[in-house]
């Protein structure tokens, strides 16, 4: 079975009711005589609409050229450059985080609007048989390809209504503050590449309002974007279990300590941290995703280890998780005769959601044609979260639906995806400046 089929620059609206970035009518509500009443959006989802095609065809070159976490470059230098101009003052954008960009569009000083795409692809081999899969043995099987092209559609809308006065017509004033494309690195691993920029003087210096990110999400519908208030991903931690016993001969085990039946004892305990050590009201989970130990059947190794994540919608829940698995580690190995250790790398804390953010958000997303859903939460992790220690933050989730998920080898949204994404993205940067 293959991934859903590319459908080509299709410029129709997320529920198919109008097009996005065509300047449909919106809800008077909307209007605001210090952004232009109704006149800034329509101007800005028509330009939206009129760099589509061409966002399109660079969603397929990053696809097939896809980077994995830390070796962006090409990446990087690909879609900095497509959302620059000769009349920026920094062309091809500024380094920052590593392999990461920082492009601004807009007023050269004073307040930004951030919004975040993620430059890296996954060590997946792609199986979505596409004219233009993967040639390189990584795959942008998590949407970050849809992510990119939709920003870089946004900010050449941006640059393009600039340039043709069409902005100023309604803002004579200009732009109250810029957006910054963020071309992130480094989301799917650690050392994260959100918090590095997050705590970066050069990101701290463009003075952002805030940080809005949009992402594809499967267990969505299509045409519904996902903008809920407050905790909408959990924290997420990595854990590595070690047990150490005595190895020997598998025909006389009683003359060794099984580390390999003391770890399995583990894994299973390990489910009582959630059914029976945390408050079942709220969301935690606890999963061991590797398993290593030993060589040859008929030995009995002297170690063996298990990876895996602890994740928690409520922080407060994230110091009694750490607690409930040393002891479990090291108490179920002591009753094997052998002895465990854990080490815990604290991860991305719970991603939340700015309550006005996202509330100013949810008129706009309507207007853009999406069906709202303001109650989607999921126990997946985003270092996006990072972001909210330095401004108010807001996810917005686009729905895809589909028969694969994501991080699978057949995971490929269709190309009208890339409006959507753009569009939502419009109406988080349109939001924030409502708020601001």
């Amino acid at each position: 079975m293959t991934g859903p089929a590319a459908t080509g620059p299709a410029v129709t609206g997320p529920t198919g009711a109008a097009p996005v970035g065509t300047g449909r009518p919106e809800d008077p509500s909307l209007g605001s005589p210090s952004l232009g009443g109704l006149g800034l959006a329509a101007v800005l989802r028509a330009a939206l609409a009129r760099e589509l095609a061409g966002a399109v065809l660079l969603r397929h070159e990053l696809h097939a050229d896809a980077e994995e976490s830390g070796a962006e470059h090409r990446t990087a230098a690909r879609v900095a450059d497509a959302l620059g101009a000769p009349d920026s003052p920094v062309v091809g954008g500024t380094v920052v985080g590593g392999t990461g960009r920082i492009v601004r569009i807009g007023p050269l000083a004073g307040p930004c609007v951030a919004i975040r795409a993620e430059l890296d692809a996954l060590p997946i081999v792609e199986q979505t048989g596409s004219p233009w899969s993967s040639r390189t043995g990584a795959m942008h099987a998590c949407g970050h390809d849809v992510h990119l092209a939709a920003l870089v559609a946004l900010g050449r809308a941006i640059r393009a209504a600039q340039r043709s006065g069409e902005l100023a017509a309604v803002l004579p004033a200009g732009l109250p503050a810029a957006l910054l494309a963020v071309l992130q690195p480094r989301e799917e691993v650690f050392p994260s590449g959100a918090r590095d920029i997050a705590q970066s003087a050069v990101f701290a210096a463009q003075q952002p309002r805030a940080v809005v990110a949009v992402h594809l999400q499967p267990q969505l519908p299509p045409g519904t974007a996902g903008a809920p208030a407050g905790t909408v991903n959990a924290a997420a931690d990595d854990f590595e279990i070690t047990v150490a016993g005595a190895g020997g001969h598998a025909g006389y085990p009683h003359l060794t300590a099984d580390p390999v039946l003391a770890l399995c004892q583990v894994v299973l305990a390990l489910q009582q941290i959630v059914s029976r050590r945390t408050d079942p009201l709220h969301a935690v989970v606890v999963s061991v995703g590797a398993l290593q130990a030993g060589q040859a059947p008929n030995v009995i190794p002297p170690t063996a280890s298990a990876r895996g994540t602890l994740r928690a919608l409520d922080e407060s829940d994230r110091p009694g998780l750490h607690k409930a698995l040393h002891e479990i580690v090291e108490h179920v190995s002591r009753a094997h005769g052998c002895q465990g250790s854990v080490r815990i790398d604290e991860g991305e804390p719970a991603l939340v959601n700015d309550e006005a953010l996202a509330a100013a958000s949810w008129p706009r997303l309507r207007a853009a044609g999406f069906a709202l859903d303001t109650s989607f939460r999921s126990c997946g992790a985003d270092d996006f979260s990072f972001y909210a220690r330095c401004a108010p933050t807001l996810m917005i989730f686009v729905g895809t639906g589909g028969p694969v998920g994501l991080h699978h080898p057949e995971f490929l949204p269709p190309d009208d995806t890339v409006g959507q994404v753009g569009a939502a993205m419009l109406a988080g940067y349109l939001a924030a400046l409502d708020v601001l």
